[in-house]
C-alpha cells in the first residue's frame, strides 16, 4: 500500500491514502512502520486533524472521505459515528439497534467495524465484543 502520510499516534503509527480529492483509507500500522511527511494539501489537512485528535478527543473530523461499502456497512458507519467519546456499544447492542435480533446480525456488525477503511475517523473502537475488545485487528 503507498501511504500519502504515516505519522506517530499512542502505540502504533497511522498511515493515510487519499484518492481523487478523497481520504480513501487510515490504517494502523505497526511502531516500526516508517514515519511519511505529507505528500500532498488533503494528506497534510488530515494529519492535522488526527494530530488534533489526538491531543483532544473531542476534536471533530472535517476531510472529505471515501466511503465505499454496501448499504448494511454504511447503516452501521453512520450509527459508529453517533456514539459519544468515552462511550461503547457492543457488536450485539449496535445490531438490535439497526434492527437486527440474532447472532448472524451481530456478526455482521462486527465484520462491518472491520471493513471500515476509516478507523479513528469513523470510530469502530467504539463497537466492541461482549467479553472483550472484539476483532480489533480484523
Amino acid at each position: 500500500m503507498h501511504w500519502q502520510a504515516v505519522i506517530a499516534f499512542p502505540k502504533m503509527k497511522i498511515g493515510v491514502v487519499t484518492r481523487d480529492g478523497f481520504v480513501a483509507g487510515i490504517r494502523y500500522l505497526p511502531l516500526a512502520a516508517a514515519s511519511q511527511d505529507p505528500e500532498n494539501a488533503l494528506a497534510e489537512r488530515a494529519v492535522r486533524q488526527l494530530e488534533r485528535y489526538r491531543e483532544d478527543p473531542d476534536a471533530k473530523f472535517d476531510l472529505p472521505l471515501l466511503i465505499e461499502g454496501s448499504e448494511f456497512q454504511r447503516r452501521v458507519w453512520d450509527a459508529m459515528c453517533a456514539i459519544p467519546r468515552g462511550r461503547t456499544l457492543t457488536y450485539g447492542e449496535m445490531a438490535r439497534k439497526l434492527g437486527g435480533m440474532d447472532h448472524e446480525a451481530a456478526r455482521a456488525v462486527g465484520q462491518a467495524c472491520g471493513d471500515n477503511r476509516l478507523p479513528v475517523v469513523i470510530p469502530c473502537h467504539r463497537v466492541v465484543g461482549a467479553d472483550g475488545i472484539g476483532g480489533f485487528g480484523h
